[in-house]
């Protein structure tokens, strides 16, 4: 497997790979490991989600330790330099896997499982002899909709345009607007680049998606042909699609940093507190505000009095750094890092308000005192959300976060909408695009309301994904479908 060396990207397919070893003994899982010199955080992450594999004799793991970069004229924006960094790494991926899979090896290579920017492997699969996969670590809805794209004409330029345009996409039942599609796919180059990615998908053997029909009934269907027939994407049948989620990590082996003795200190404020009382506040390993936005969101809290607040705070950096947030040293009263939440917030909201670094996320959703989650809509986030029971405020920073956000607040009916066009980085006519203290308040009581409907779906989706796992569930037998597949073209020796 060839993950992105990313953190939302990693966990599912080191779990997914427990899975399959653990259901078949036939197959071992051997990970592909890229370095990422621009994030030394992702890198330490990934040794210590290693680390947590070491008692898995069927798992292994190969490090590129030394990445090779494209040049740097080569791309024109941040979105289309990660696709070509990504697609350099093709020739160290070959040797690490020659070495492994060696003629004197004990283990053969049955085949690549790729990720959604790592599609270059698939022509290394075909050089290989062996056929490719691939691992969607996202929604099935949004799968269907990348795959869509070119056929319907869509244009970078006609969308920033029109950014109130609304486009109605096969997986998804309302129309879409313009301004909540990823920004990837508003930049010119960067939409390219993902092009060329998604037109690989069409040439796997198969497709694994980290969902489950109980949520997904409409996109999982529309892409296995059982809506209007065999799907086909240039006149070419589309790769059958396996549903196998959730896939999550929900022991939490590897977290961001040390959070053993922050993390203690969480549960024991979480014990002191009623059931479903407390809206826990977190926002990915990206996720973060400005000053201004902060102290928003403060005003917000303050003014939802009857509620209490679990809040991972983390600040957005500047200039190069800014796409790794900092995490606060102190988070007492008087420390100066917390100064945009404005003078006397943590006296005026102390024993309610409980402000912290990073935390470990499955293990909080799963205390009783959580009752309300307000995230980022990070895939990873909503399907731990969705498992403990916990409805969300959908609170979307980049990436696909938005579509994700639009698709469990207006599709589903599953969250709570607070801003569904929000993007961090991203300035409006005032300066800088902030959502106001009243807004956060009166959303999260809506999410916080016992009868909410809301509520009522979250809570029938969570026994609908424990009944996807159970053997005759849809993932069950989606992970079934996907090794005998693995198994049926194993290349012969």
């Amino acid at each position: 497997m060839v993950p992105i060396p990313a953190i939302g990207h990693l966990p599912p397919v080191v779990e997914f790979s427990k899975r399959i070893t653990a259901r078949n003994s036939q197959l071992s899982v051997t990970i592909v490991l890229i370095r990422t010199p621009f994030s030394p955080e992702v890198d330490s992450f990934s040794d210590r989600l290693a680390e947590s594999c070491k008692d898995c004799k069927a798992i292994n793991f190969i490090r590129i330790s030394e990445p090779k970069f494209p040049p740097i004229d080569s791309y024109s924006s941040v979105h289309s330099f990660f696709p070509k960094f990504l697609d350099s790494q093709t020739d160290a991926v070959k040797q690490a896997l020659a070495a492994r899979f060696s003629g004197d090896s004990s283990v053969s290579l049955a085949g690549i499982v790729v990720d959604i920017l790592t599609t270059a492997m698939v022509d290394l699969g075909k050089e290989l002899g062996v056929p490719s996969y691939l691992f969607f670590p996202s929604c099935a809805a949004i799968l269907g909709h990348l795959v869509h794209l070119p056929a319907m004409g869509y244009s970078p330029e006609v969308a920033v345009g029109d950014p109130d345009g609304e486009v109605v996409y096969p997986s998804f039942e309302h129309p879409m607007p313009n301004r909540i599609l990823p920004a990837i796919v508003l930049d010119g180059q960067g939409y390219q680049e993902l092009m060329g990615h998604t037109r690989k998908y069409n040439e796997v053997d198969g497709i694994v998606v980290n969902s489950y029909v109980g949520l997904e009934s409409r996109a999982i269907n529309i892409l296995n042909g059982k809506v209007d027939g065999v799907f086909r994407i240039g006149g070419k049948s589309f790769p059958p699609v396996f549903p196998v989620g959730p896939v999550l990590n929900l022991k939490g082996h590897a977290t961001l940093g040390n959070t053993k003795s922050l993390s203690e200190k969480a549960m024991t404020w979480l014990d002191d507190q009623p059931p479903q009382s407390v809206v826990f506040m977190c926002f990915g390993s990206l996720g973060s505000f400005t000053d201004a936005q902060l102290g928003e969101v403060a005003a917000g809290l303050e003014r939802a009095r009857h509620v209490r607040f679990l809040w991972v705070m983390r600040k957005i950096s500047s200039g190069d750094s800014k796409w790794t947030p900092n995490d606060c040293e102190d988070y007492s009263p008087s420390s100066p890092a917390l100064n945009a939440l404005g003078e006397g917030f943590l006296e005026r909201t102390r024993g309610r308000v409980m402000v912290c670094g990073w935390l470990p996320q499955a293990a909080i959703l799963a205390h009783k005192a959580i009752g309300g989650f307000m995230s980022h809509c990070g895939w990873n986030s909503i399907l731990e959300s969705l498992w403990h029971g916990v409805p969300m405020l959908a609170w979307p920073m980049y990436a696909e976060q938005q579509m994700n956000a639009f698709y469990m607040t207006t599709e589903l009916g599953l969250a709570v909408e607070l801003r569904a066009d929000y993007r961090i980085w991203k300035s409006d006519e005032d300066g800088e695009m902030v959502v106001k203290g009243d807004e956060i308040a009166r959303k999260i009581e809506m999410v916080m309301d016992k009868h909410s409907e809301v509520r009522k779906k979250v809570k029938e989706m969570s026994e609908l994904g424990r009944r996807a796992l159970n053997e005759g569930g849809s993932s069950f037998d989606g992970i079934d479908g996907f090794m005998d597949l693995v198994l049926k073209n194993k290349p012969m020796v």
